[in-house]
């Protein structure tokens, strides 16, 4: 698989090394200790490390379950084997994470339309879903409706749904999604916490997310409704108190698309021209002829799960106190409903792939002679699929001082089911990173492409988002779309994928089209994006004035 090649150069007796690595040329230095990195890099080994994290063994690997706990042992066995630092809690390689494990009662919960004096009650995962609270175990909240469009206030961008509007004291309806913003940008505001918080600042007393034809596409309601099922999670902190939570609203649920489609009646718009509005990013908010009751009971359980964290030392005594962080998250869906007589969510992709990639990344480390010069932390993240739980846990509270974090580079869904030809870095437009990115990706004979999927909102659905919150610049890598083959369509093939697999039994290790050779080729990216971190002149830094910088940043005193 891997071959050198030794040129001499007569007029400046200069020796190149031309490592060729799964088909891609990359020209170095001789003398280079990356060619022996990237040759690390094995389809086999991927393929064995995701074979295991998906066996049905580990039970799908659901948030503090012992199919989780099993894969944490697994993946501190292997950094251990490799002769990583231990960098979780006391000397092992495991953080643990105080978690609250929620569910809603349905059978003491309730939501109650009053419309021109008459009460219209909702049915209980057919017409919505109540949020359970993290911190009340009953609670009830009866005002009047407002929509107020996407929720979204951002001066920056001279945009406010609230404009005109007067939230105090009300419930406030929200579409899901954003307004046309930059990529990033418009994935911030597309967080349910992000507007709850909005909601709050303006003071609205309870949240409603209204379904809509493009989220009913890409998430349907009966899915929601499934999922819903399963408990939901927040972390705790040392009081503990869970975070993130909005005490001030006293209810949030999430309507069905007939059920939000009922919402506008009698009201300034039609349903179908509020989703217009949404499609085209531009909504208009007005209040609802509505008075909504809604009770939330909660049961909850205290339980943890973990993190697993291992460190490789910087060799260069001025920057081995800076860090660079890697993540991949650990968990998936546990098990759940049976489709098809499959009941276990393997979560081969989503994502055994992306720990595996962070154990070949990790292993090919260990041959850089001499080390990089700044620190790397491998972080596999416990409860992602439960709103980035493990991740935040840790960016809040990390093992090494937060001021010595300078960056994150997420894995997550590696899809490995077509010819590499780009990749995607979403928010590296932000940072100094795209520059990184871009030069790494050139390296192999790639394209760093934009965000093909704008709508989908992917840079605030992966672990790289709870360190931009915490002011750290940050990207998600992911394989790109580009084929200059006619016969294959990598959108298409994610599509499909999205709608048939994902967060479903069938993202198994028996699933069609995996190909490990192109794993690796991407493994080998991810890795040649850390090394120019970690080996780096200047500290990876925020743009200047940018929108997450401005929002996460502390202020200098």
């Amino acid at each position: 698989m891997v071959t050198l090649m030794r040129v001499l150069t007569v007029h400046s007796v200069v020796f190149t090394a031309v490592c060729v690595l799964a088909g891609t040329a990359v020209a170095l230095a001789d003398g280079d200790p990356v060619p022996r990195a990237l040759a690390m890099i094995s389809p086999q080994s991927i393929r064995a490390d995701m074979r295991f994290l998906a066996d049905d063994l580990l039970e799908g690997r659901g948030t503090a379950t012992r199919g989780h706990e099993v894969a944490a042992k697994f993946m501190a066995t292997r950094f251990e084997a490799m002769g990583l630092i231990p960098a979780g809690d006391a000397g092992t390689y495991l953080q643990r994470v105080p978690l609250r494990s929620m569910k809603t009662d349905a059978g003491k919960s309730a939501m109650t339309w009053i419309r021109a004096g008459k009460a219209h009650t909702l049915v209980a995962a057919k017409d919505y879903l109540l949020r359970p609270d993290p911190s009340r175990r009953s609670i009830s909240v009866e005002a009047p409706l407002v929509f107020v469009g996407f929720g979204v206030t951002a001066p920056e961008q001279h945009y406010d749904d609230y404009r005109g509007i007067d939230a105090h004291g009300k419930i406030v309806a929200v579409i899901s999604a954003a307004p046309h913003f930059e990529s990033a940008i418009r994935a911030h505001f597309t967080s349910t916490l992000v507007k709850a918080r909005n909601a709050v600042a303006h003071g609205a007393v309870g949240l409603i997310v209204l379904d809509d034809p493009i989220l009913e596409e890409e998430y349907p309601f009966a899915a929601q409704a499934r999922d819903s099922g399963k408990p939901s999670f927040r972390w705790l902190d040392q009081r503990g108190l869970p975070n993130d939570a909005t005490p001030e609203l006293k209810s949030v649920a999430f309507l069905s698309l007939r059920a939000s489609q009922e919402l506008f009646e009698g009201s300034r718009y039609t349903a179908n021209q509020v989703f217009k509005m949404a499609k085209a990013g531009a909504l208009k908010s007005f209040p609802l002829p509505l008075i909504t009751k809604m009770t939330t009971a909660t049961n909850w359980v205290d339980v943890q799960s973990h993190n697993v964290v291992a460190k490789i030392e910087g060799g260069d005594p001025a920057l081995k106190d800076q860090y660079l962080v890697y993540t991949a998250h650990l968990d998936h869906l546990g098990i759940g409903d049976p489709v098809n007589g499959d009941s276990i969510y393997n979560g081969a992709l989503d994502n055994a792939s992306g720990a595996a990639i962070l154990l070949e990344v990790a292993r090919a480390f260990t041959e850089l002679k001499p080390a990089p010069r700044r620190s790397i932390l491998f972080l596999s993240g416990t409860a992602e699929e439960e709103g980035l739980l493990g991740s935040d846990y840790f960016a809040h509270n990390p093992t090494v001082p937060h001021d010595s974090l300078v960056a994150d580079l997420d894995v997550d869904t590696d899809f490995m089911l077509w010819p590499l030809q780009d990749v995607v870095a979403f928010g590296a437009e932000h940072s100094s990173l795209n520059a990184v990115v871009q030069r790494a990706a050139e390296r192999l004979h790639l394209v760093s492409s934009p965000d093909p999927a704008p709508e989908q909102a992917l840079f605030v659905r992966g672990d790289n988002y709870s360190f931009v919150k915490q002011g750290i610049p940050s990207v998600a890598l992911s394989p790109g779309v580009k084929s200059d083959d006619p016969k294959i369509n990598p959108m298409k093939i994610a599509g499909e994928w999205l709608q048939t697999r994902y967060h479903q039994p069938s993202d198994d290790m028996e699933q069609p089209g995996l190909d490990f050779d192109e794993a690796v080729k991407f493994a080998r990216l991810v890795l040649l994006v850390g090394q120019a971190i970690a080996d780096g002149d200047q500290r990876p830094h925020w743009n200047q004035h940018d929108f997450f910088a401005e929002r996460y940043v502390p202020k200098a005193n």
